[in-house]
């Protein structure tokens, strides 16, 4: 079991531009991290901030005005928040706070042996590495440039350095990293 931070970010590092918007990245389409199938099926529980939940949720899932659309995902969903939020239909959506330590043992539980993949933000993806939990992080880089905005991983990873497992040109656009986090 492995716990993977995957996301797309700009050519700077930001996942999302000061506005926590995204429309930087979907001028392209969606991209497609790794062959998504394949992706989606290795995966056994998914943990996200208050953040990217609140946009799957404004932006997708529950736009104000439109019927609310079923959460996209089977497994198991624990969202990061001190704040009260409202369900999709569907969505087996777990409301957390605190320590990301225990509520790893839960994923880890509920994956059944199968991987975590950490959605965002990249604060607290930082937790999970603060924390020795963060095994893999596969991320999609973009052809733009924003400046400013919610950094990919907001720590120094200095040592020991990621160690870079692949590389992938997936467009014309985008270009998909893979490293391992290696442990001291």
């Amino acid at each position: 079991m492995k716990t993977i931070y995957c996301t797309a970010t700009s050519l700077d590092g930001f996942i999302a531009d000061t506005s926590n918007s995204l429309d930087w990245l979907f001028q392209f389409g969606a991209p497609e991290p790794l062959e998504w199938t394949a992706f989606e099926a290795r995966i056994g529980a998914i943990a996200m901030g208050a953040t990217t939940y609140r946009w799957l949720l404004e932006n997708d899932l529950m736009r104000p005005g439109a019927a609310p659309k079923p959460w996209p995902y089977r497994q198991p969903t624990w969202v990061f928040t001190h704040h009260t939020l409202p369900v999709p239909p569907g969505g087996d959506i777990r409301f957390v706070q605190g320590d990301v330590r225990p509520v790893h043992d839960e994923m880890a539980a509920a994956a059944g042996g199968s991987d975590i993949w950490l959605v965002g933000g990249g604060d607290l993806v930082g937790q999970f590495w603060d924390t020795g939990l963060l095994d893999e992080i596969i991320v999609t880089i973009a052809p733009v440039t924003l400046g400013a905005g919610a950094p990919l991983l907001p720590r120094a990873v200095t040592r020991p350095p990621l160690r870079l497992r692949g590389v992938r040109q997936l467009t014309e656009a985008f270009v998909e990293l893979t490293y391992d986090v290696q442990r001291p």
